[in-house]
């Protein structure tokens, strides 16, 4: 049979067109929107995303994306199309590597049809979320089957699950961080967007470890292998290990909360207060759940949780810069992409 190219196809979260209160309003409608993401009942979705979440939502998230929009537009649509373009270099005329995003613009339906028109029919899809979860990962791989099984011919695809302790990805993150002298910091933060508790509950196959088993994500086993939380614990110790960084010293918790419905835990905010009332005066933050700064992490920890301690008497919150272009990062996509 003729081998034709590869495709590679690497899909982000997404991001808005602009950091007008409109487009952002638009993503934000498309994002909540997805079953996925707020897994209530389609009635209770509508009402709680179109009449409660969005007027409230878009213009504060509008002003707070006018804060990190940088000369290339969003930083996270900037470090995907340069991960696309490095992994590309990597690759050579084997592959067609492309890039989308799950919410607006560039469209996973309209990449996929770029792959359509050039015969590429054998293509891996990497979601650029290190740990899985139905919300990120799930809503990905659902949407590429949604489109794809309308084709005469459906493509050979390959799916990247997740990948939380690759060890070239663990190097990269390491890398980034030792530029900063962790000793010189009071505590250090790994920092993972959160989920609802019962998303995680959902993705428990046994129907009785998690929440149920005493620190139930220390350590990974058959029921709790695909768990967002588990797969965080994991990715955490492992660059705490690769830096030398003794458990005392580093906390695991979980950021970006939305709706009062109770979400994993311990939460990034309370974990900086309860810190502060200690006395501690200087954070490490790494967000090991982004490979591309953005809005949860230029903003919210960089600025945001910075502000919050330094009222609360610390002096500074540092955030670890994500993986970006960082080579060793292009390196585990690369490796990714090939085995």
């Amino acid at each position: 049979m003729m081998k034709g190219k590869k495709g590679i196809l690497l899909i982000n979260l997404g991001t808005p067109n602009s950091p007008s209160t409109a487009d952002v309003r638009t993503y934000l409608d498309e994002f909540l929107s997805d079953p996925r993401v707020i897994d209530l009942n389609p009635i209770g979705r509508f009402f709680l995303v179109k009449g409660l979440i969005l007027p409230l939502r878009s213009p504060k998230s509008a002003a707070t994306y006018q804060k990190i929009w940088t000369e290339n537009g969003s930083p996270l649509l900037y470090y995907t199309i340069r991960q696309k373009e490095l992994l590309e270099q990597r690759l050579g005329n084997e592959y067609m590597v492309e890039y989308a995003m799950r919410y607006q613009n560039p469209s996973i339906e309209s990449v996929l049809e770029k792959f359509r028109k050039a015969k590429v029919f054998d293509i891996k899809i990497i979601p650029l979320f290190p740990q899985y979860a139905s919300a990120t990962t799930g809503s990905v791989h659902d949407m590429v089957m949604a489109v794809v099984k309308n084709w005469q011919i459906v493509p050979n695809i390959e799916f990247v699950n997740s990948f939380p302790d690759h060890p070239i990805m663990i190097d990269a993150f390491a890398e980034i961080g030792s530029k900063y002298d962790h000793a010189a910091y009071d505590h250090v933060l790994f920092s993972f967007h959160g989920l609802p508790k019962r998303q995680l509950i959902k993705a428990d196959p046994s129907g009785c470890h998690c929440q149920q088993v005493e620190n139930c994500c220390d350590k990974i086993n058959v029921n709790n292998q695909y768990c967002y939380s588990a797969q965080s614990h994991l990715t955490a110790r492992s660059i705490a290990e690769r830096l030398n960084i003794p458990k005392e010293k580093y906390s695991i918790c979980f950021q970006s909360r939305l709706g009062r419905d109770p979400w994993v835990e311990p939460y990034t905010s309370e974990v900086i207060t309860k810190l502060a009332k200690e006395g501690k005066k200087k954070l490490l933050v790494f967000c090991p759940a982004f490979v591309a700064d953005c809005l949860e992490t230029i903003f919210e920890i960089g600025i945001e949780y910075d502000e919050e301690f330094k009222h609360m008497g610390g002096e500074k919150v540092q955030l670890v810069h994500g993986l970006n272009e960082h080579p060793r990062w292009i390196d585990a996509l690369e490796n990714i992409a090939r085995n």
